[in-house]
């Protein structure tokens, strides 16, 4: 799906000086995302409430179903798969659709054990061959770390000792010693207490996970979420997003 490039524009050049100007009414603004927004999504919700003098509020998208159908979320930060599935049921405005972040694949393990080698492709396969078990998700990053393992030609290899996360992060199971080598995105697991961060997955194996964000169709509040989005992809948002070790989408 073509993303919303001219409402981002529009967005930066009139809702961010709207807000700075005090012409915005201050409101209470429900963002629900997945995993892989969370970090960055709570640095910017943050700094926006105190930059407007709105409140928003982080939530996970376990929520997500019945806070849009009673109406009570007004921003959806999806990757860009479930946002076009969003757009099409009518659940987000399709021409809000605006992606901020980008955040590459990486490899952790529990604080304390075996770093293994993973800094070339090679590498990084033997470090899989050689692992007794392996957890990984089913969402974004789940995908694409599965999409390179099959580029490796280790997808039947690595049937029997992979794990796939159902509950919470691979951060979670790591500390639980549920597995030996946890594959997802660098932001959620980077800095983790518990964990010891191995690096990022390898070129060309790390396609990186986009997170895009929309106004909810039903929020009451849409002038006020799409002054957040403005923020989201402004300058200002920039530092916040790599300080949670993913990147701002390239405009």
């Amino acid at each position: 799906m073509k993303v919303g490039t001219k409402f981002a524009a529009a967005c930066v050049a009139g809702a961010v000086a709207s807000l700075m100007s005090g012409a915005a009414l201050a409101a209470n603004l429900v963002i629900v995302t997945n995993q892989g927004a969370v970090p960055s999504l709570k640095e910017m919700a943050a700094a926006f409430s105190r930059t407007s003098g709105n409140t928003v509020t982080v939530l996970t998208d376990e929520v997500l179903e019945q806070r849009l159908n009673a109406g009570t979320v007004d921003l959806v930060s999806q990757n860009p798969g479930p946002m076009d599935e969003l757009v099409k049921s009518g659940k987000v405005l399709a021409n809000t659709v605006t992606p901020f972040q980008l955040a590459e694949l990486g490899v952790a393990v529990k604080a304390g054990t075996r770093k293994p080698d993973i800094r070339t492709a090679e590498a990084y396969k033997a470090a899989l061959l050689q692992a007794k078990s392996i957890g990984y998700s089913r969402g974004c990053s789940g995908t694409n770390i599965g999409a390179g393992i099959a580029q490796l030609g280790l997808t039947d290899t690595l049937k029997a000792k992979t794990i796939f996360t159902t509950n919470g992060t691979v951060t979670d199971y790591l500390k639980r010693g549920e597995f030996e080598l946890g594959l997802q995105q660098t932001n959620i697991m980077e800095g983790v207490p518990g964990i010891d961060f191995v690096g990022p997955v390898p070129a060309p194996l790390n396609k990186a996970c986009q997170s895009n964000v929309a106004v909810a169709t039903n929020s009451k509040v849409q002038d006020a979420a799409r002054a957040m989005i403005a923020f989201m992809i402004s300058p200002q948002a920039a530092p916040l997003i790599k300080k949670t070790h993913a990147e701002p989408y390239p405009r």
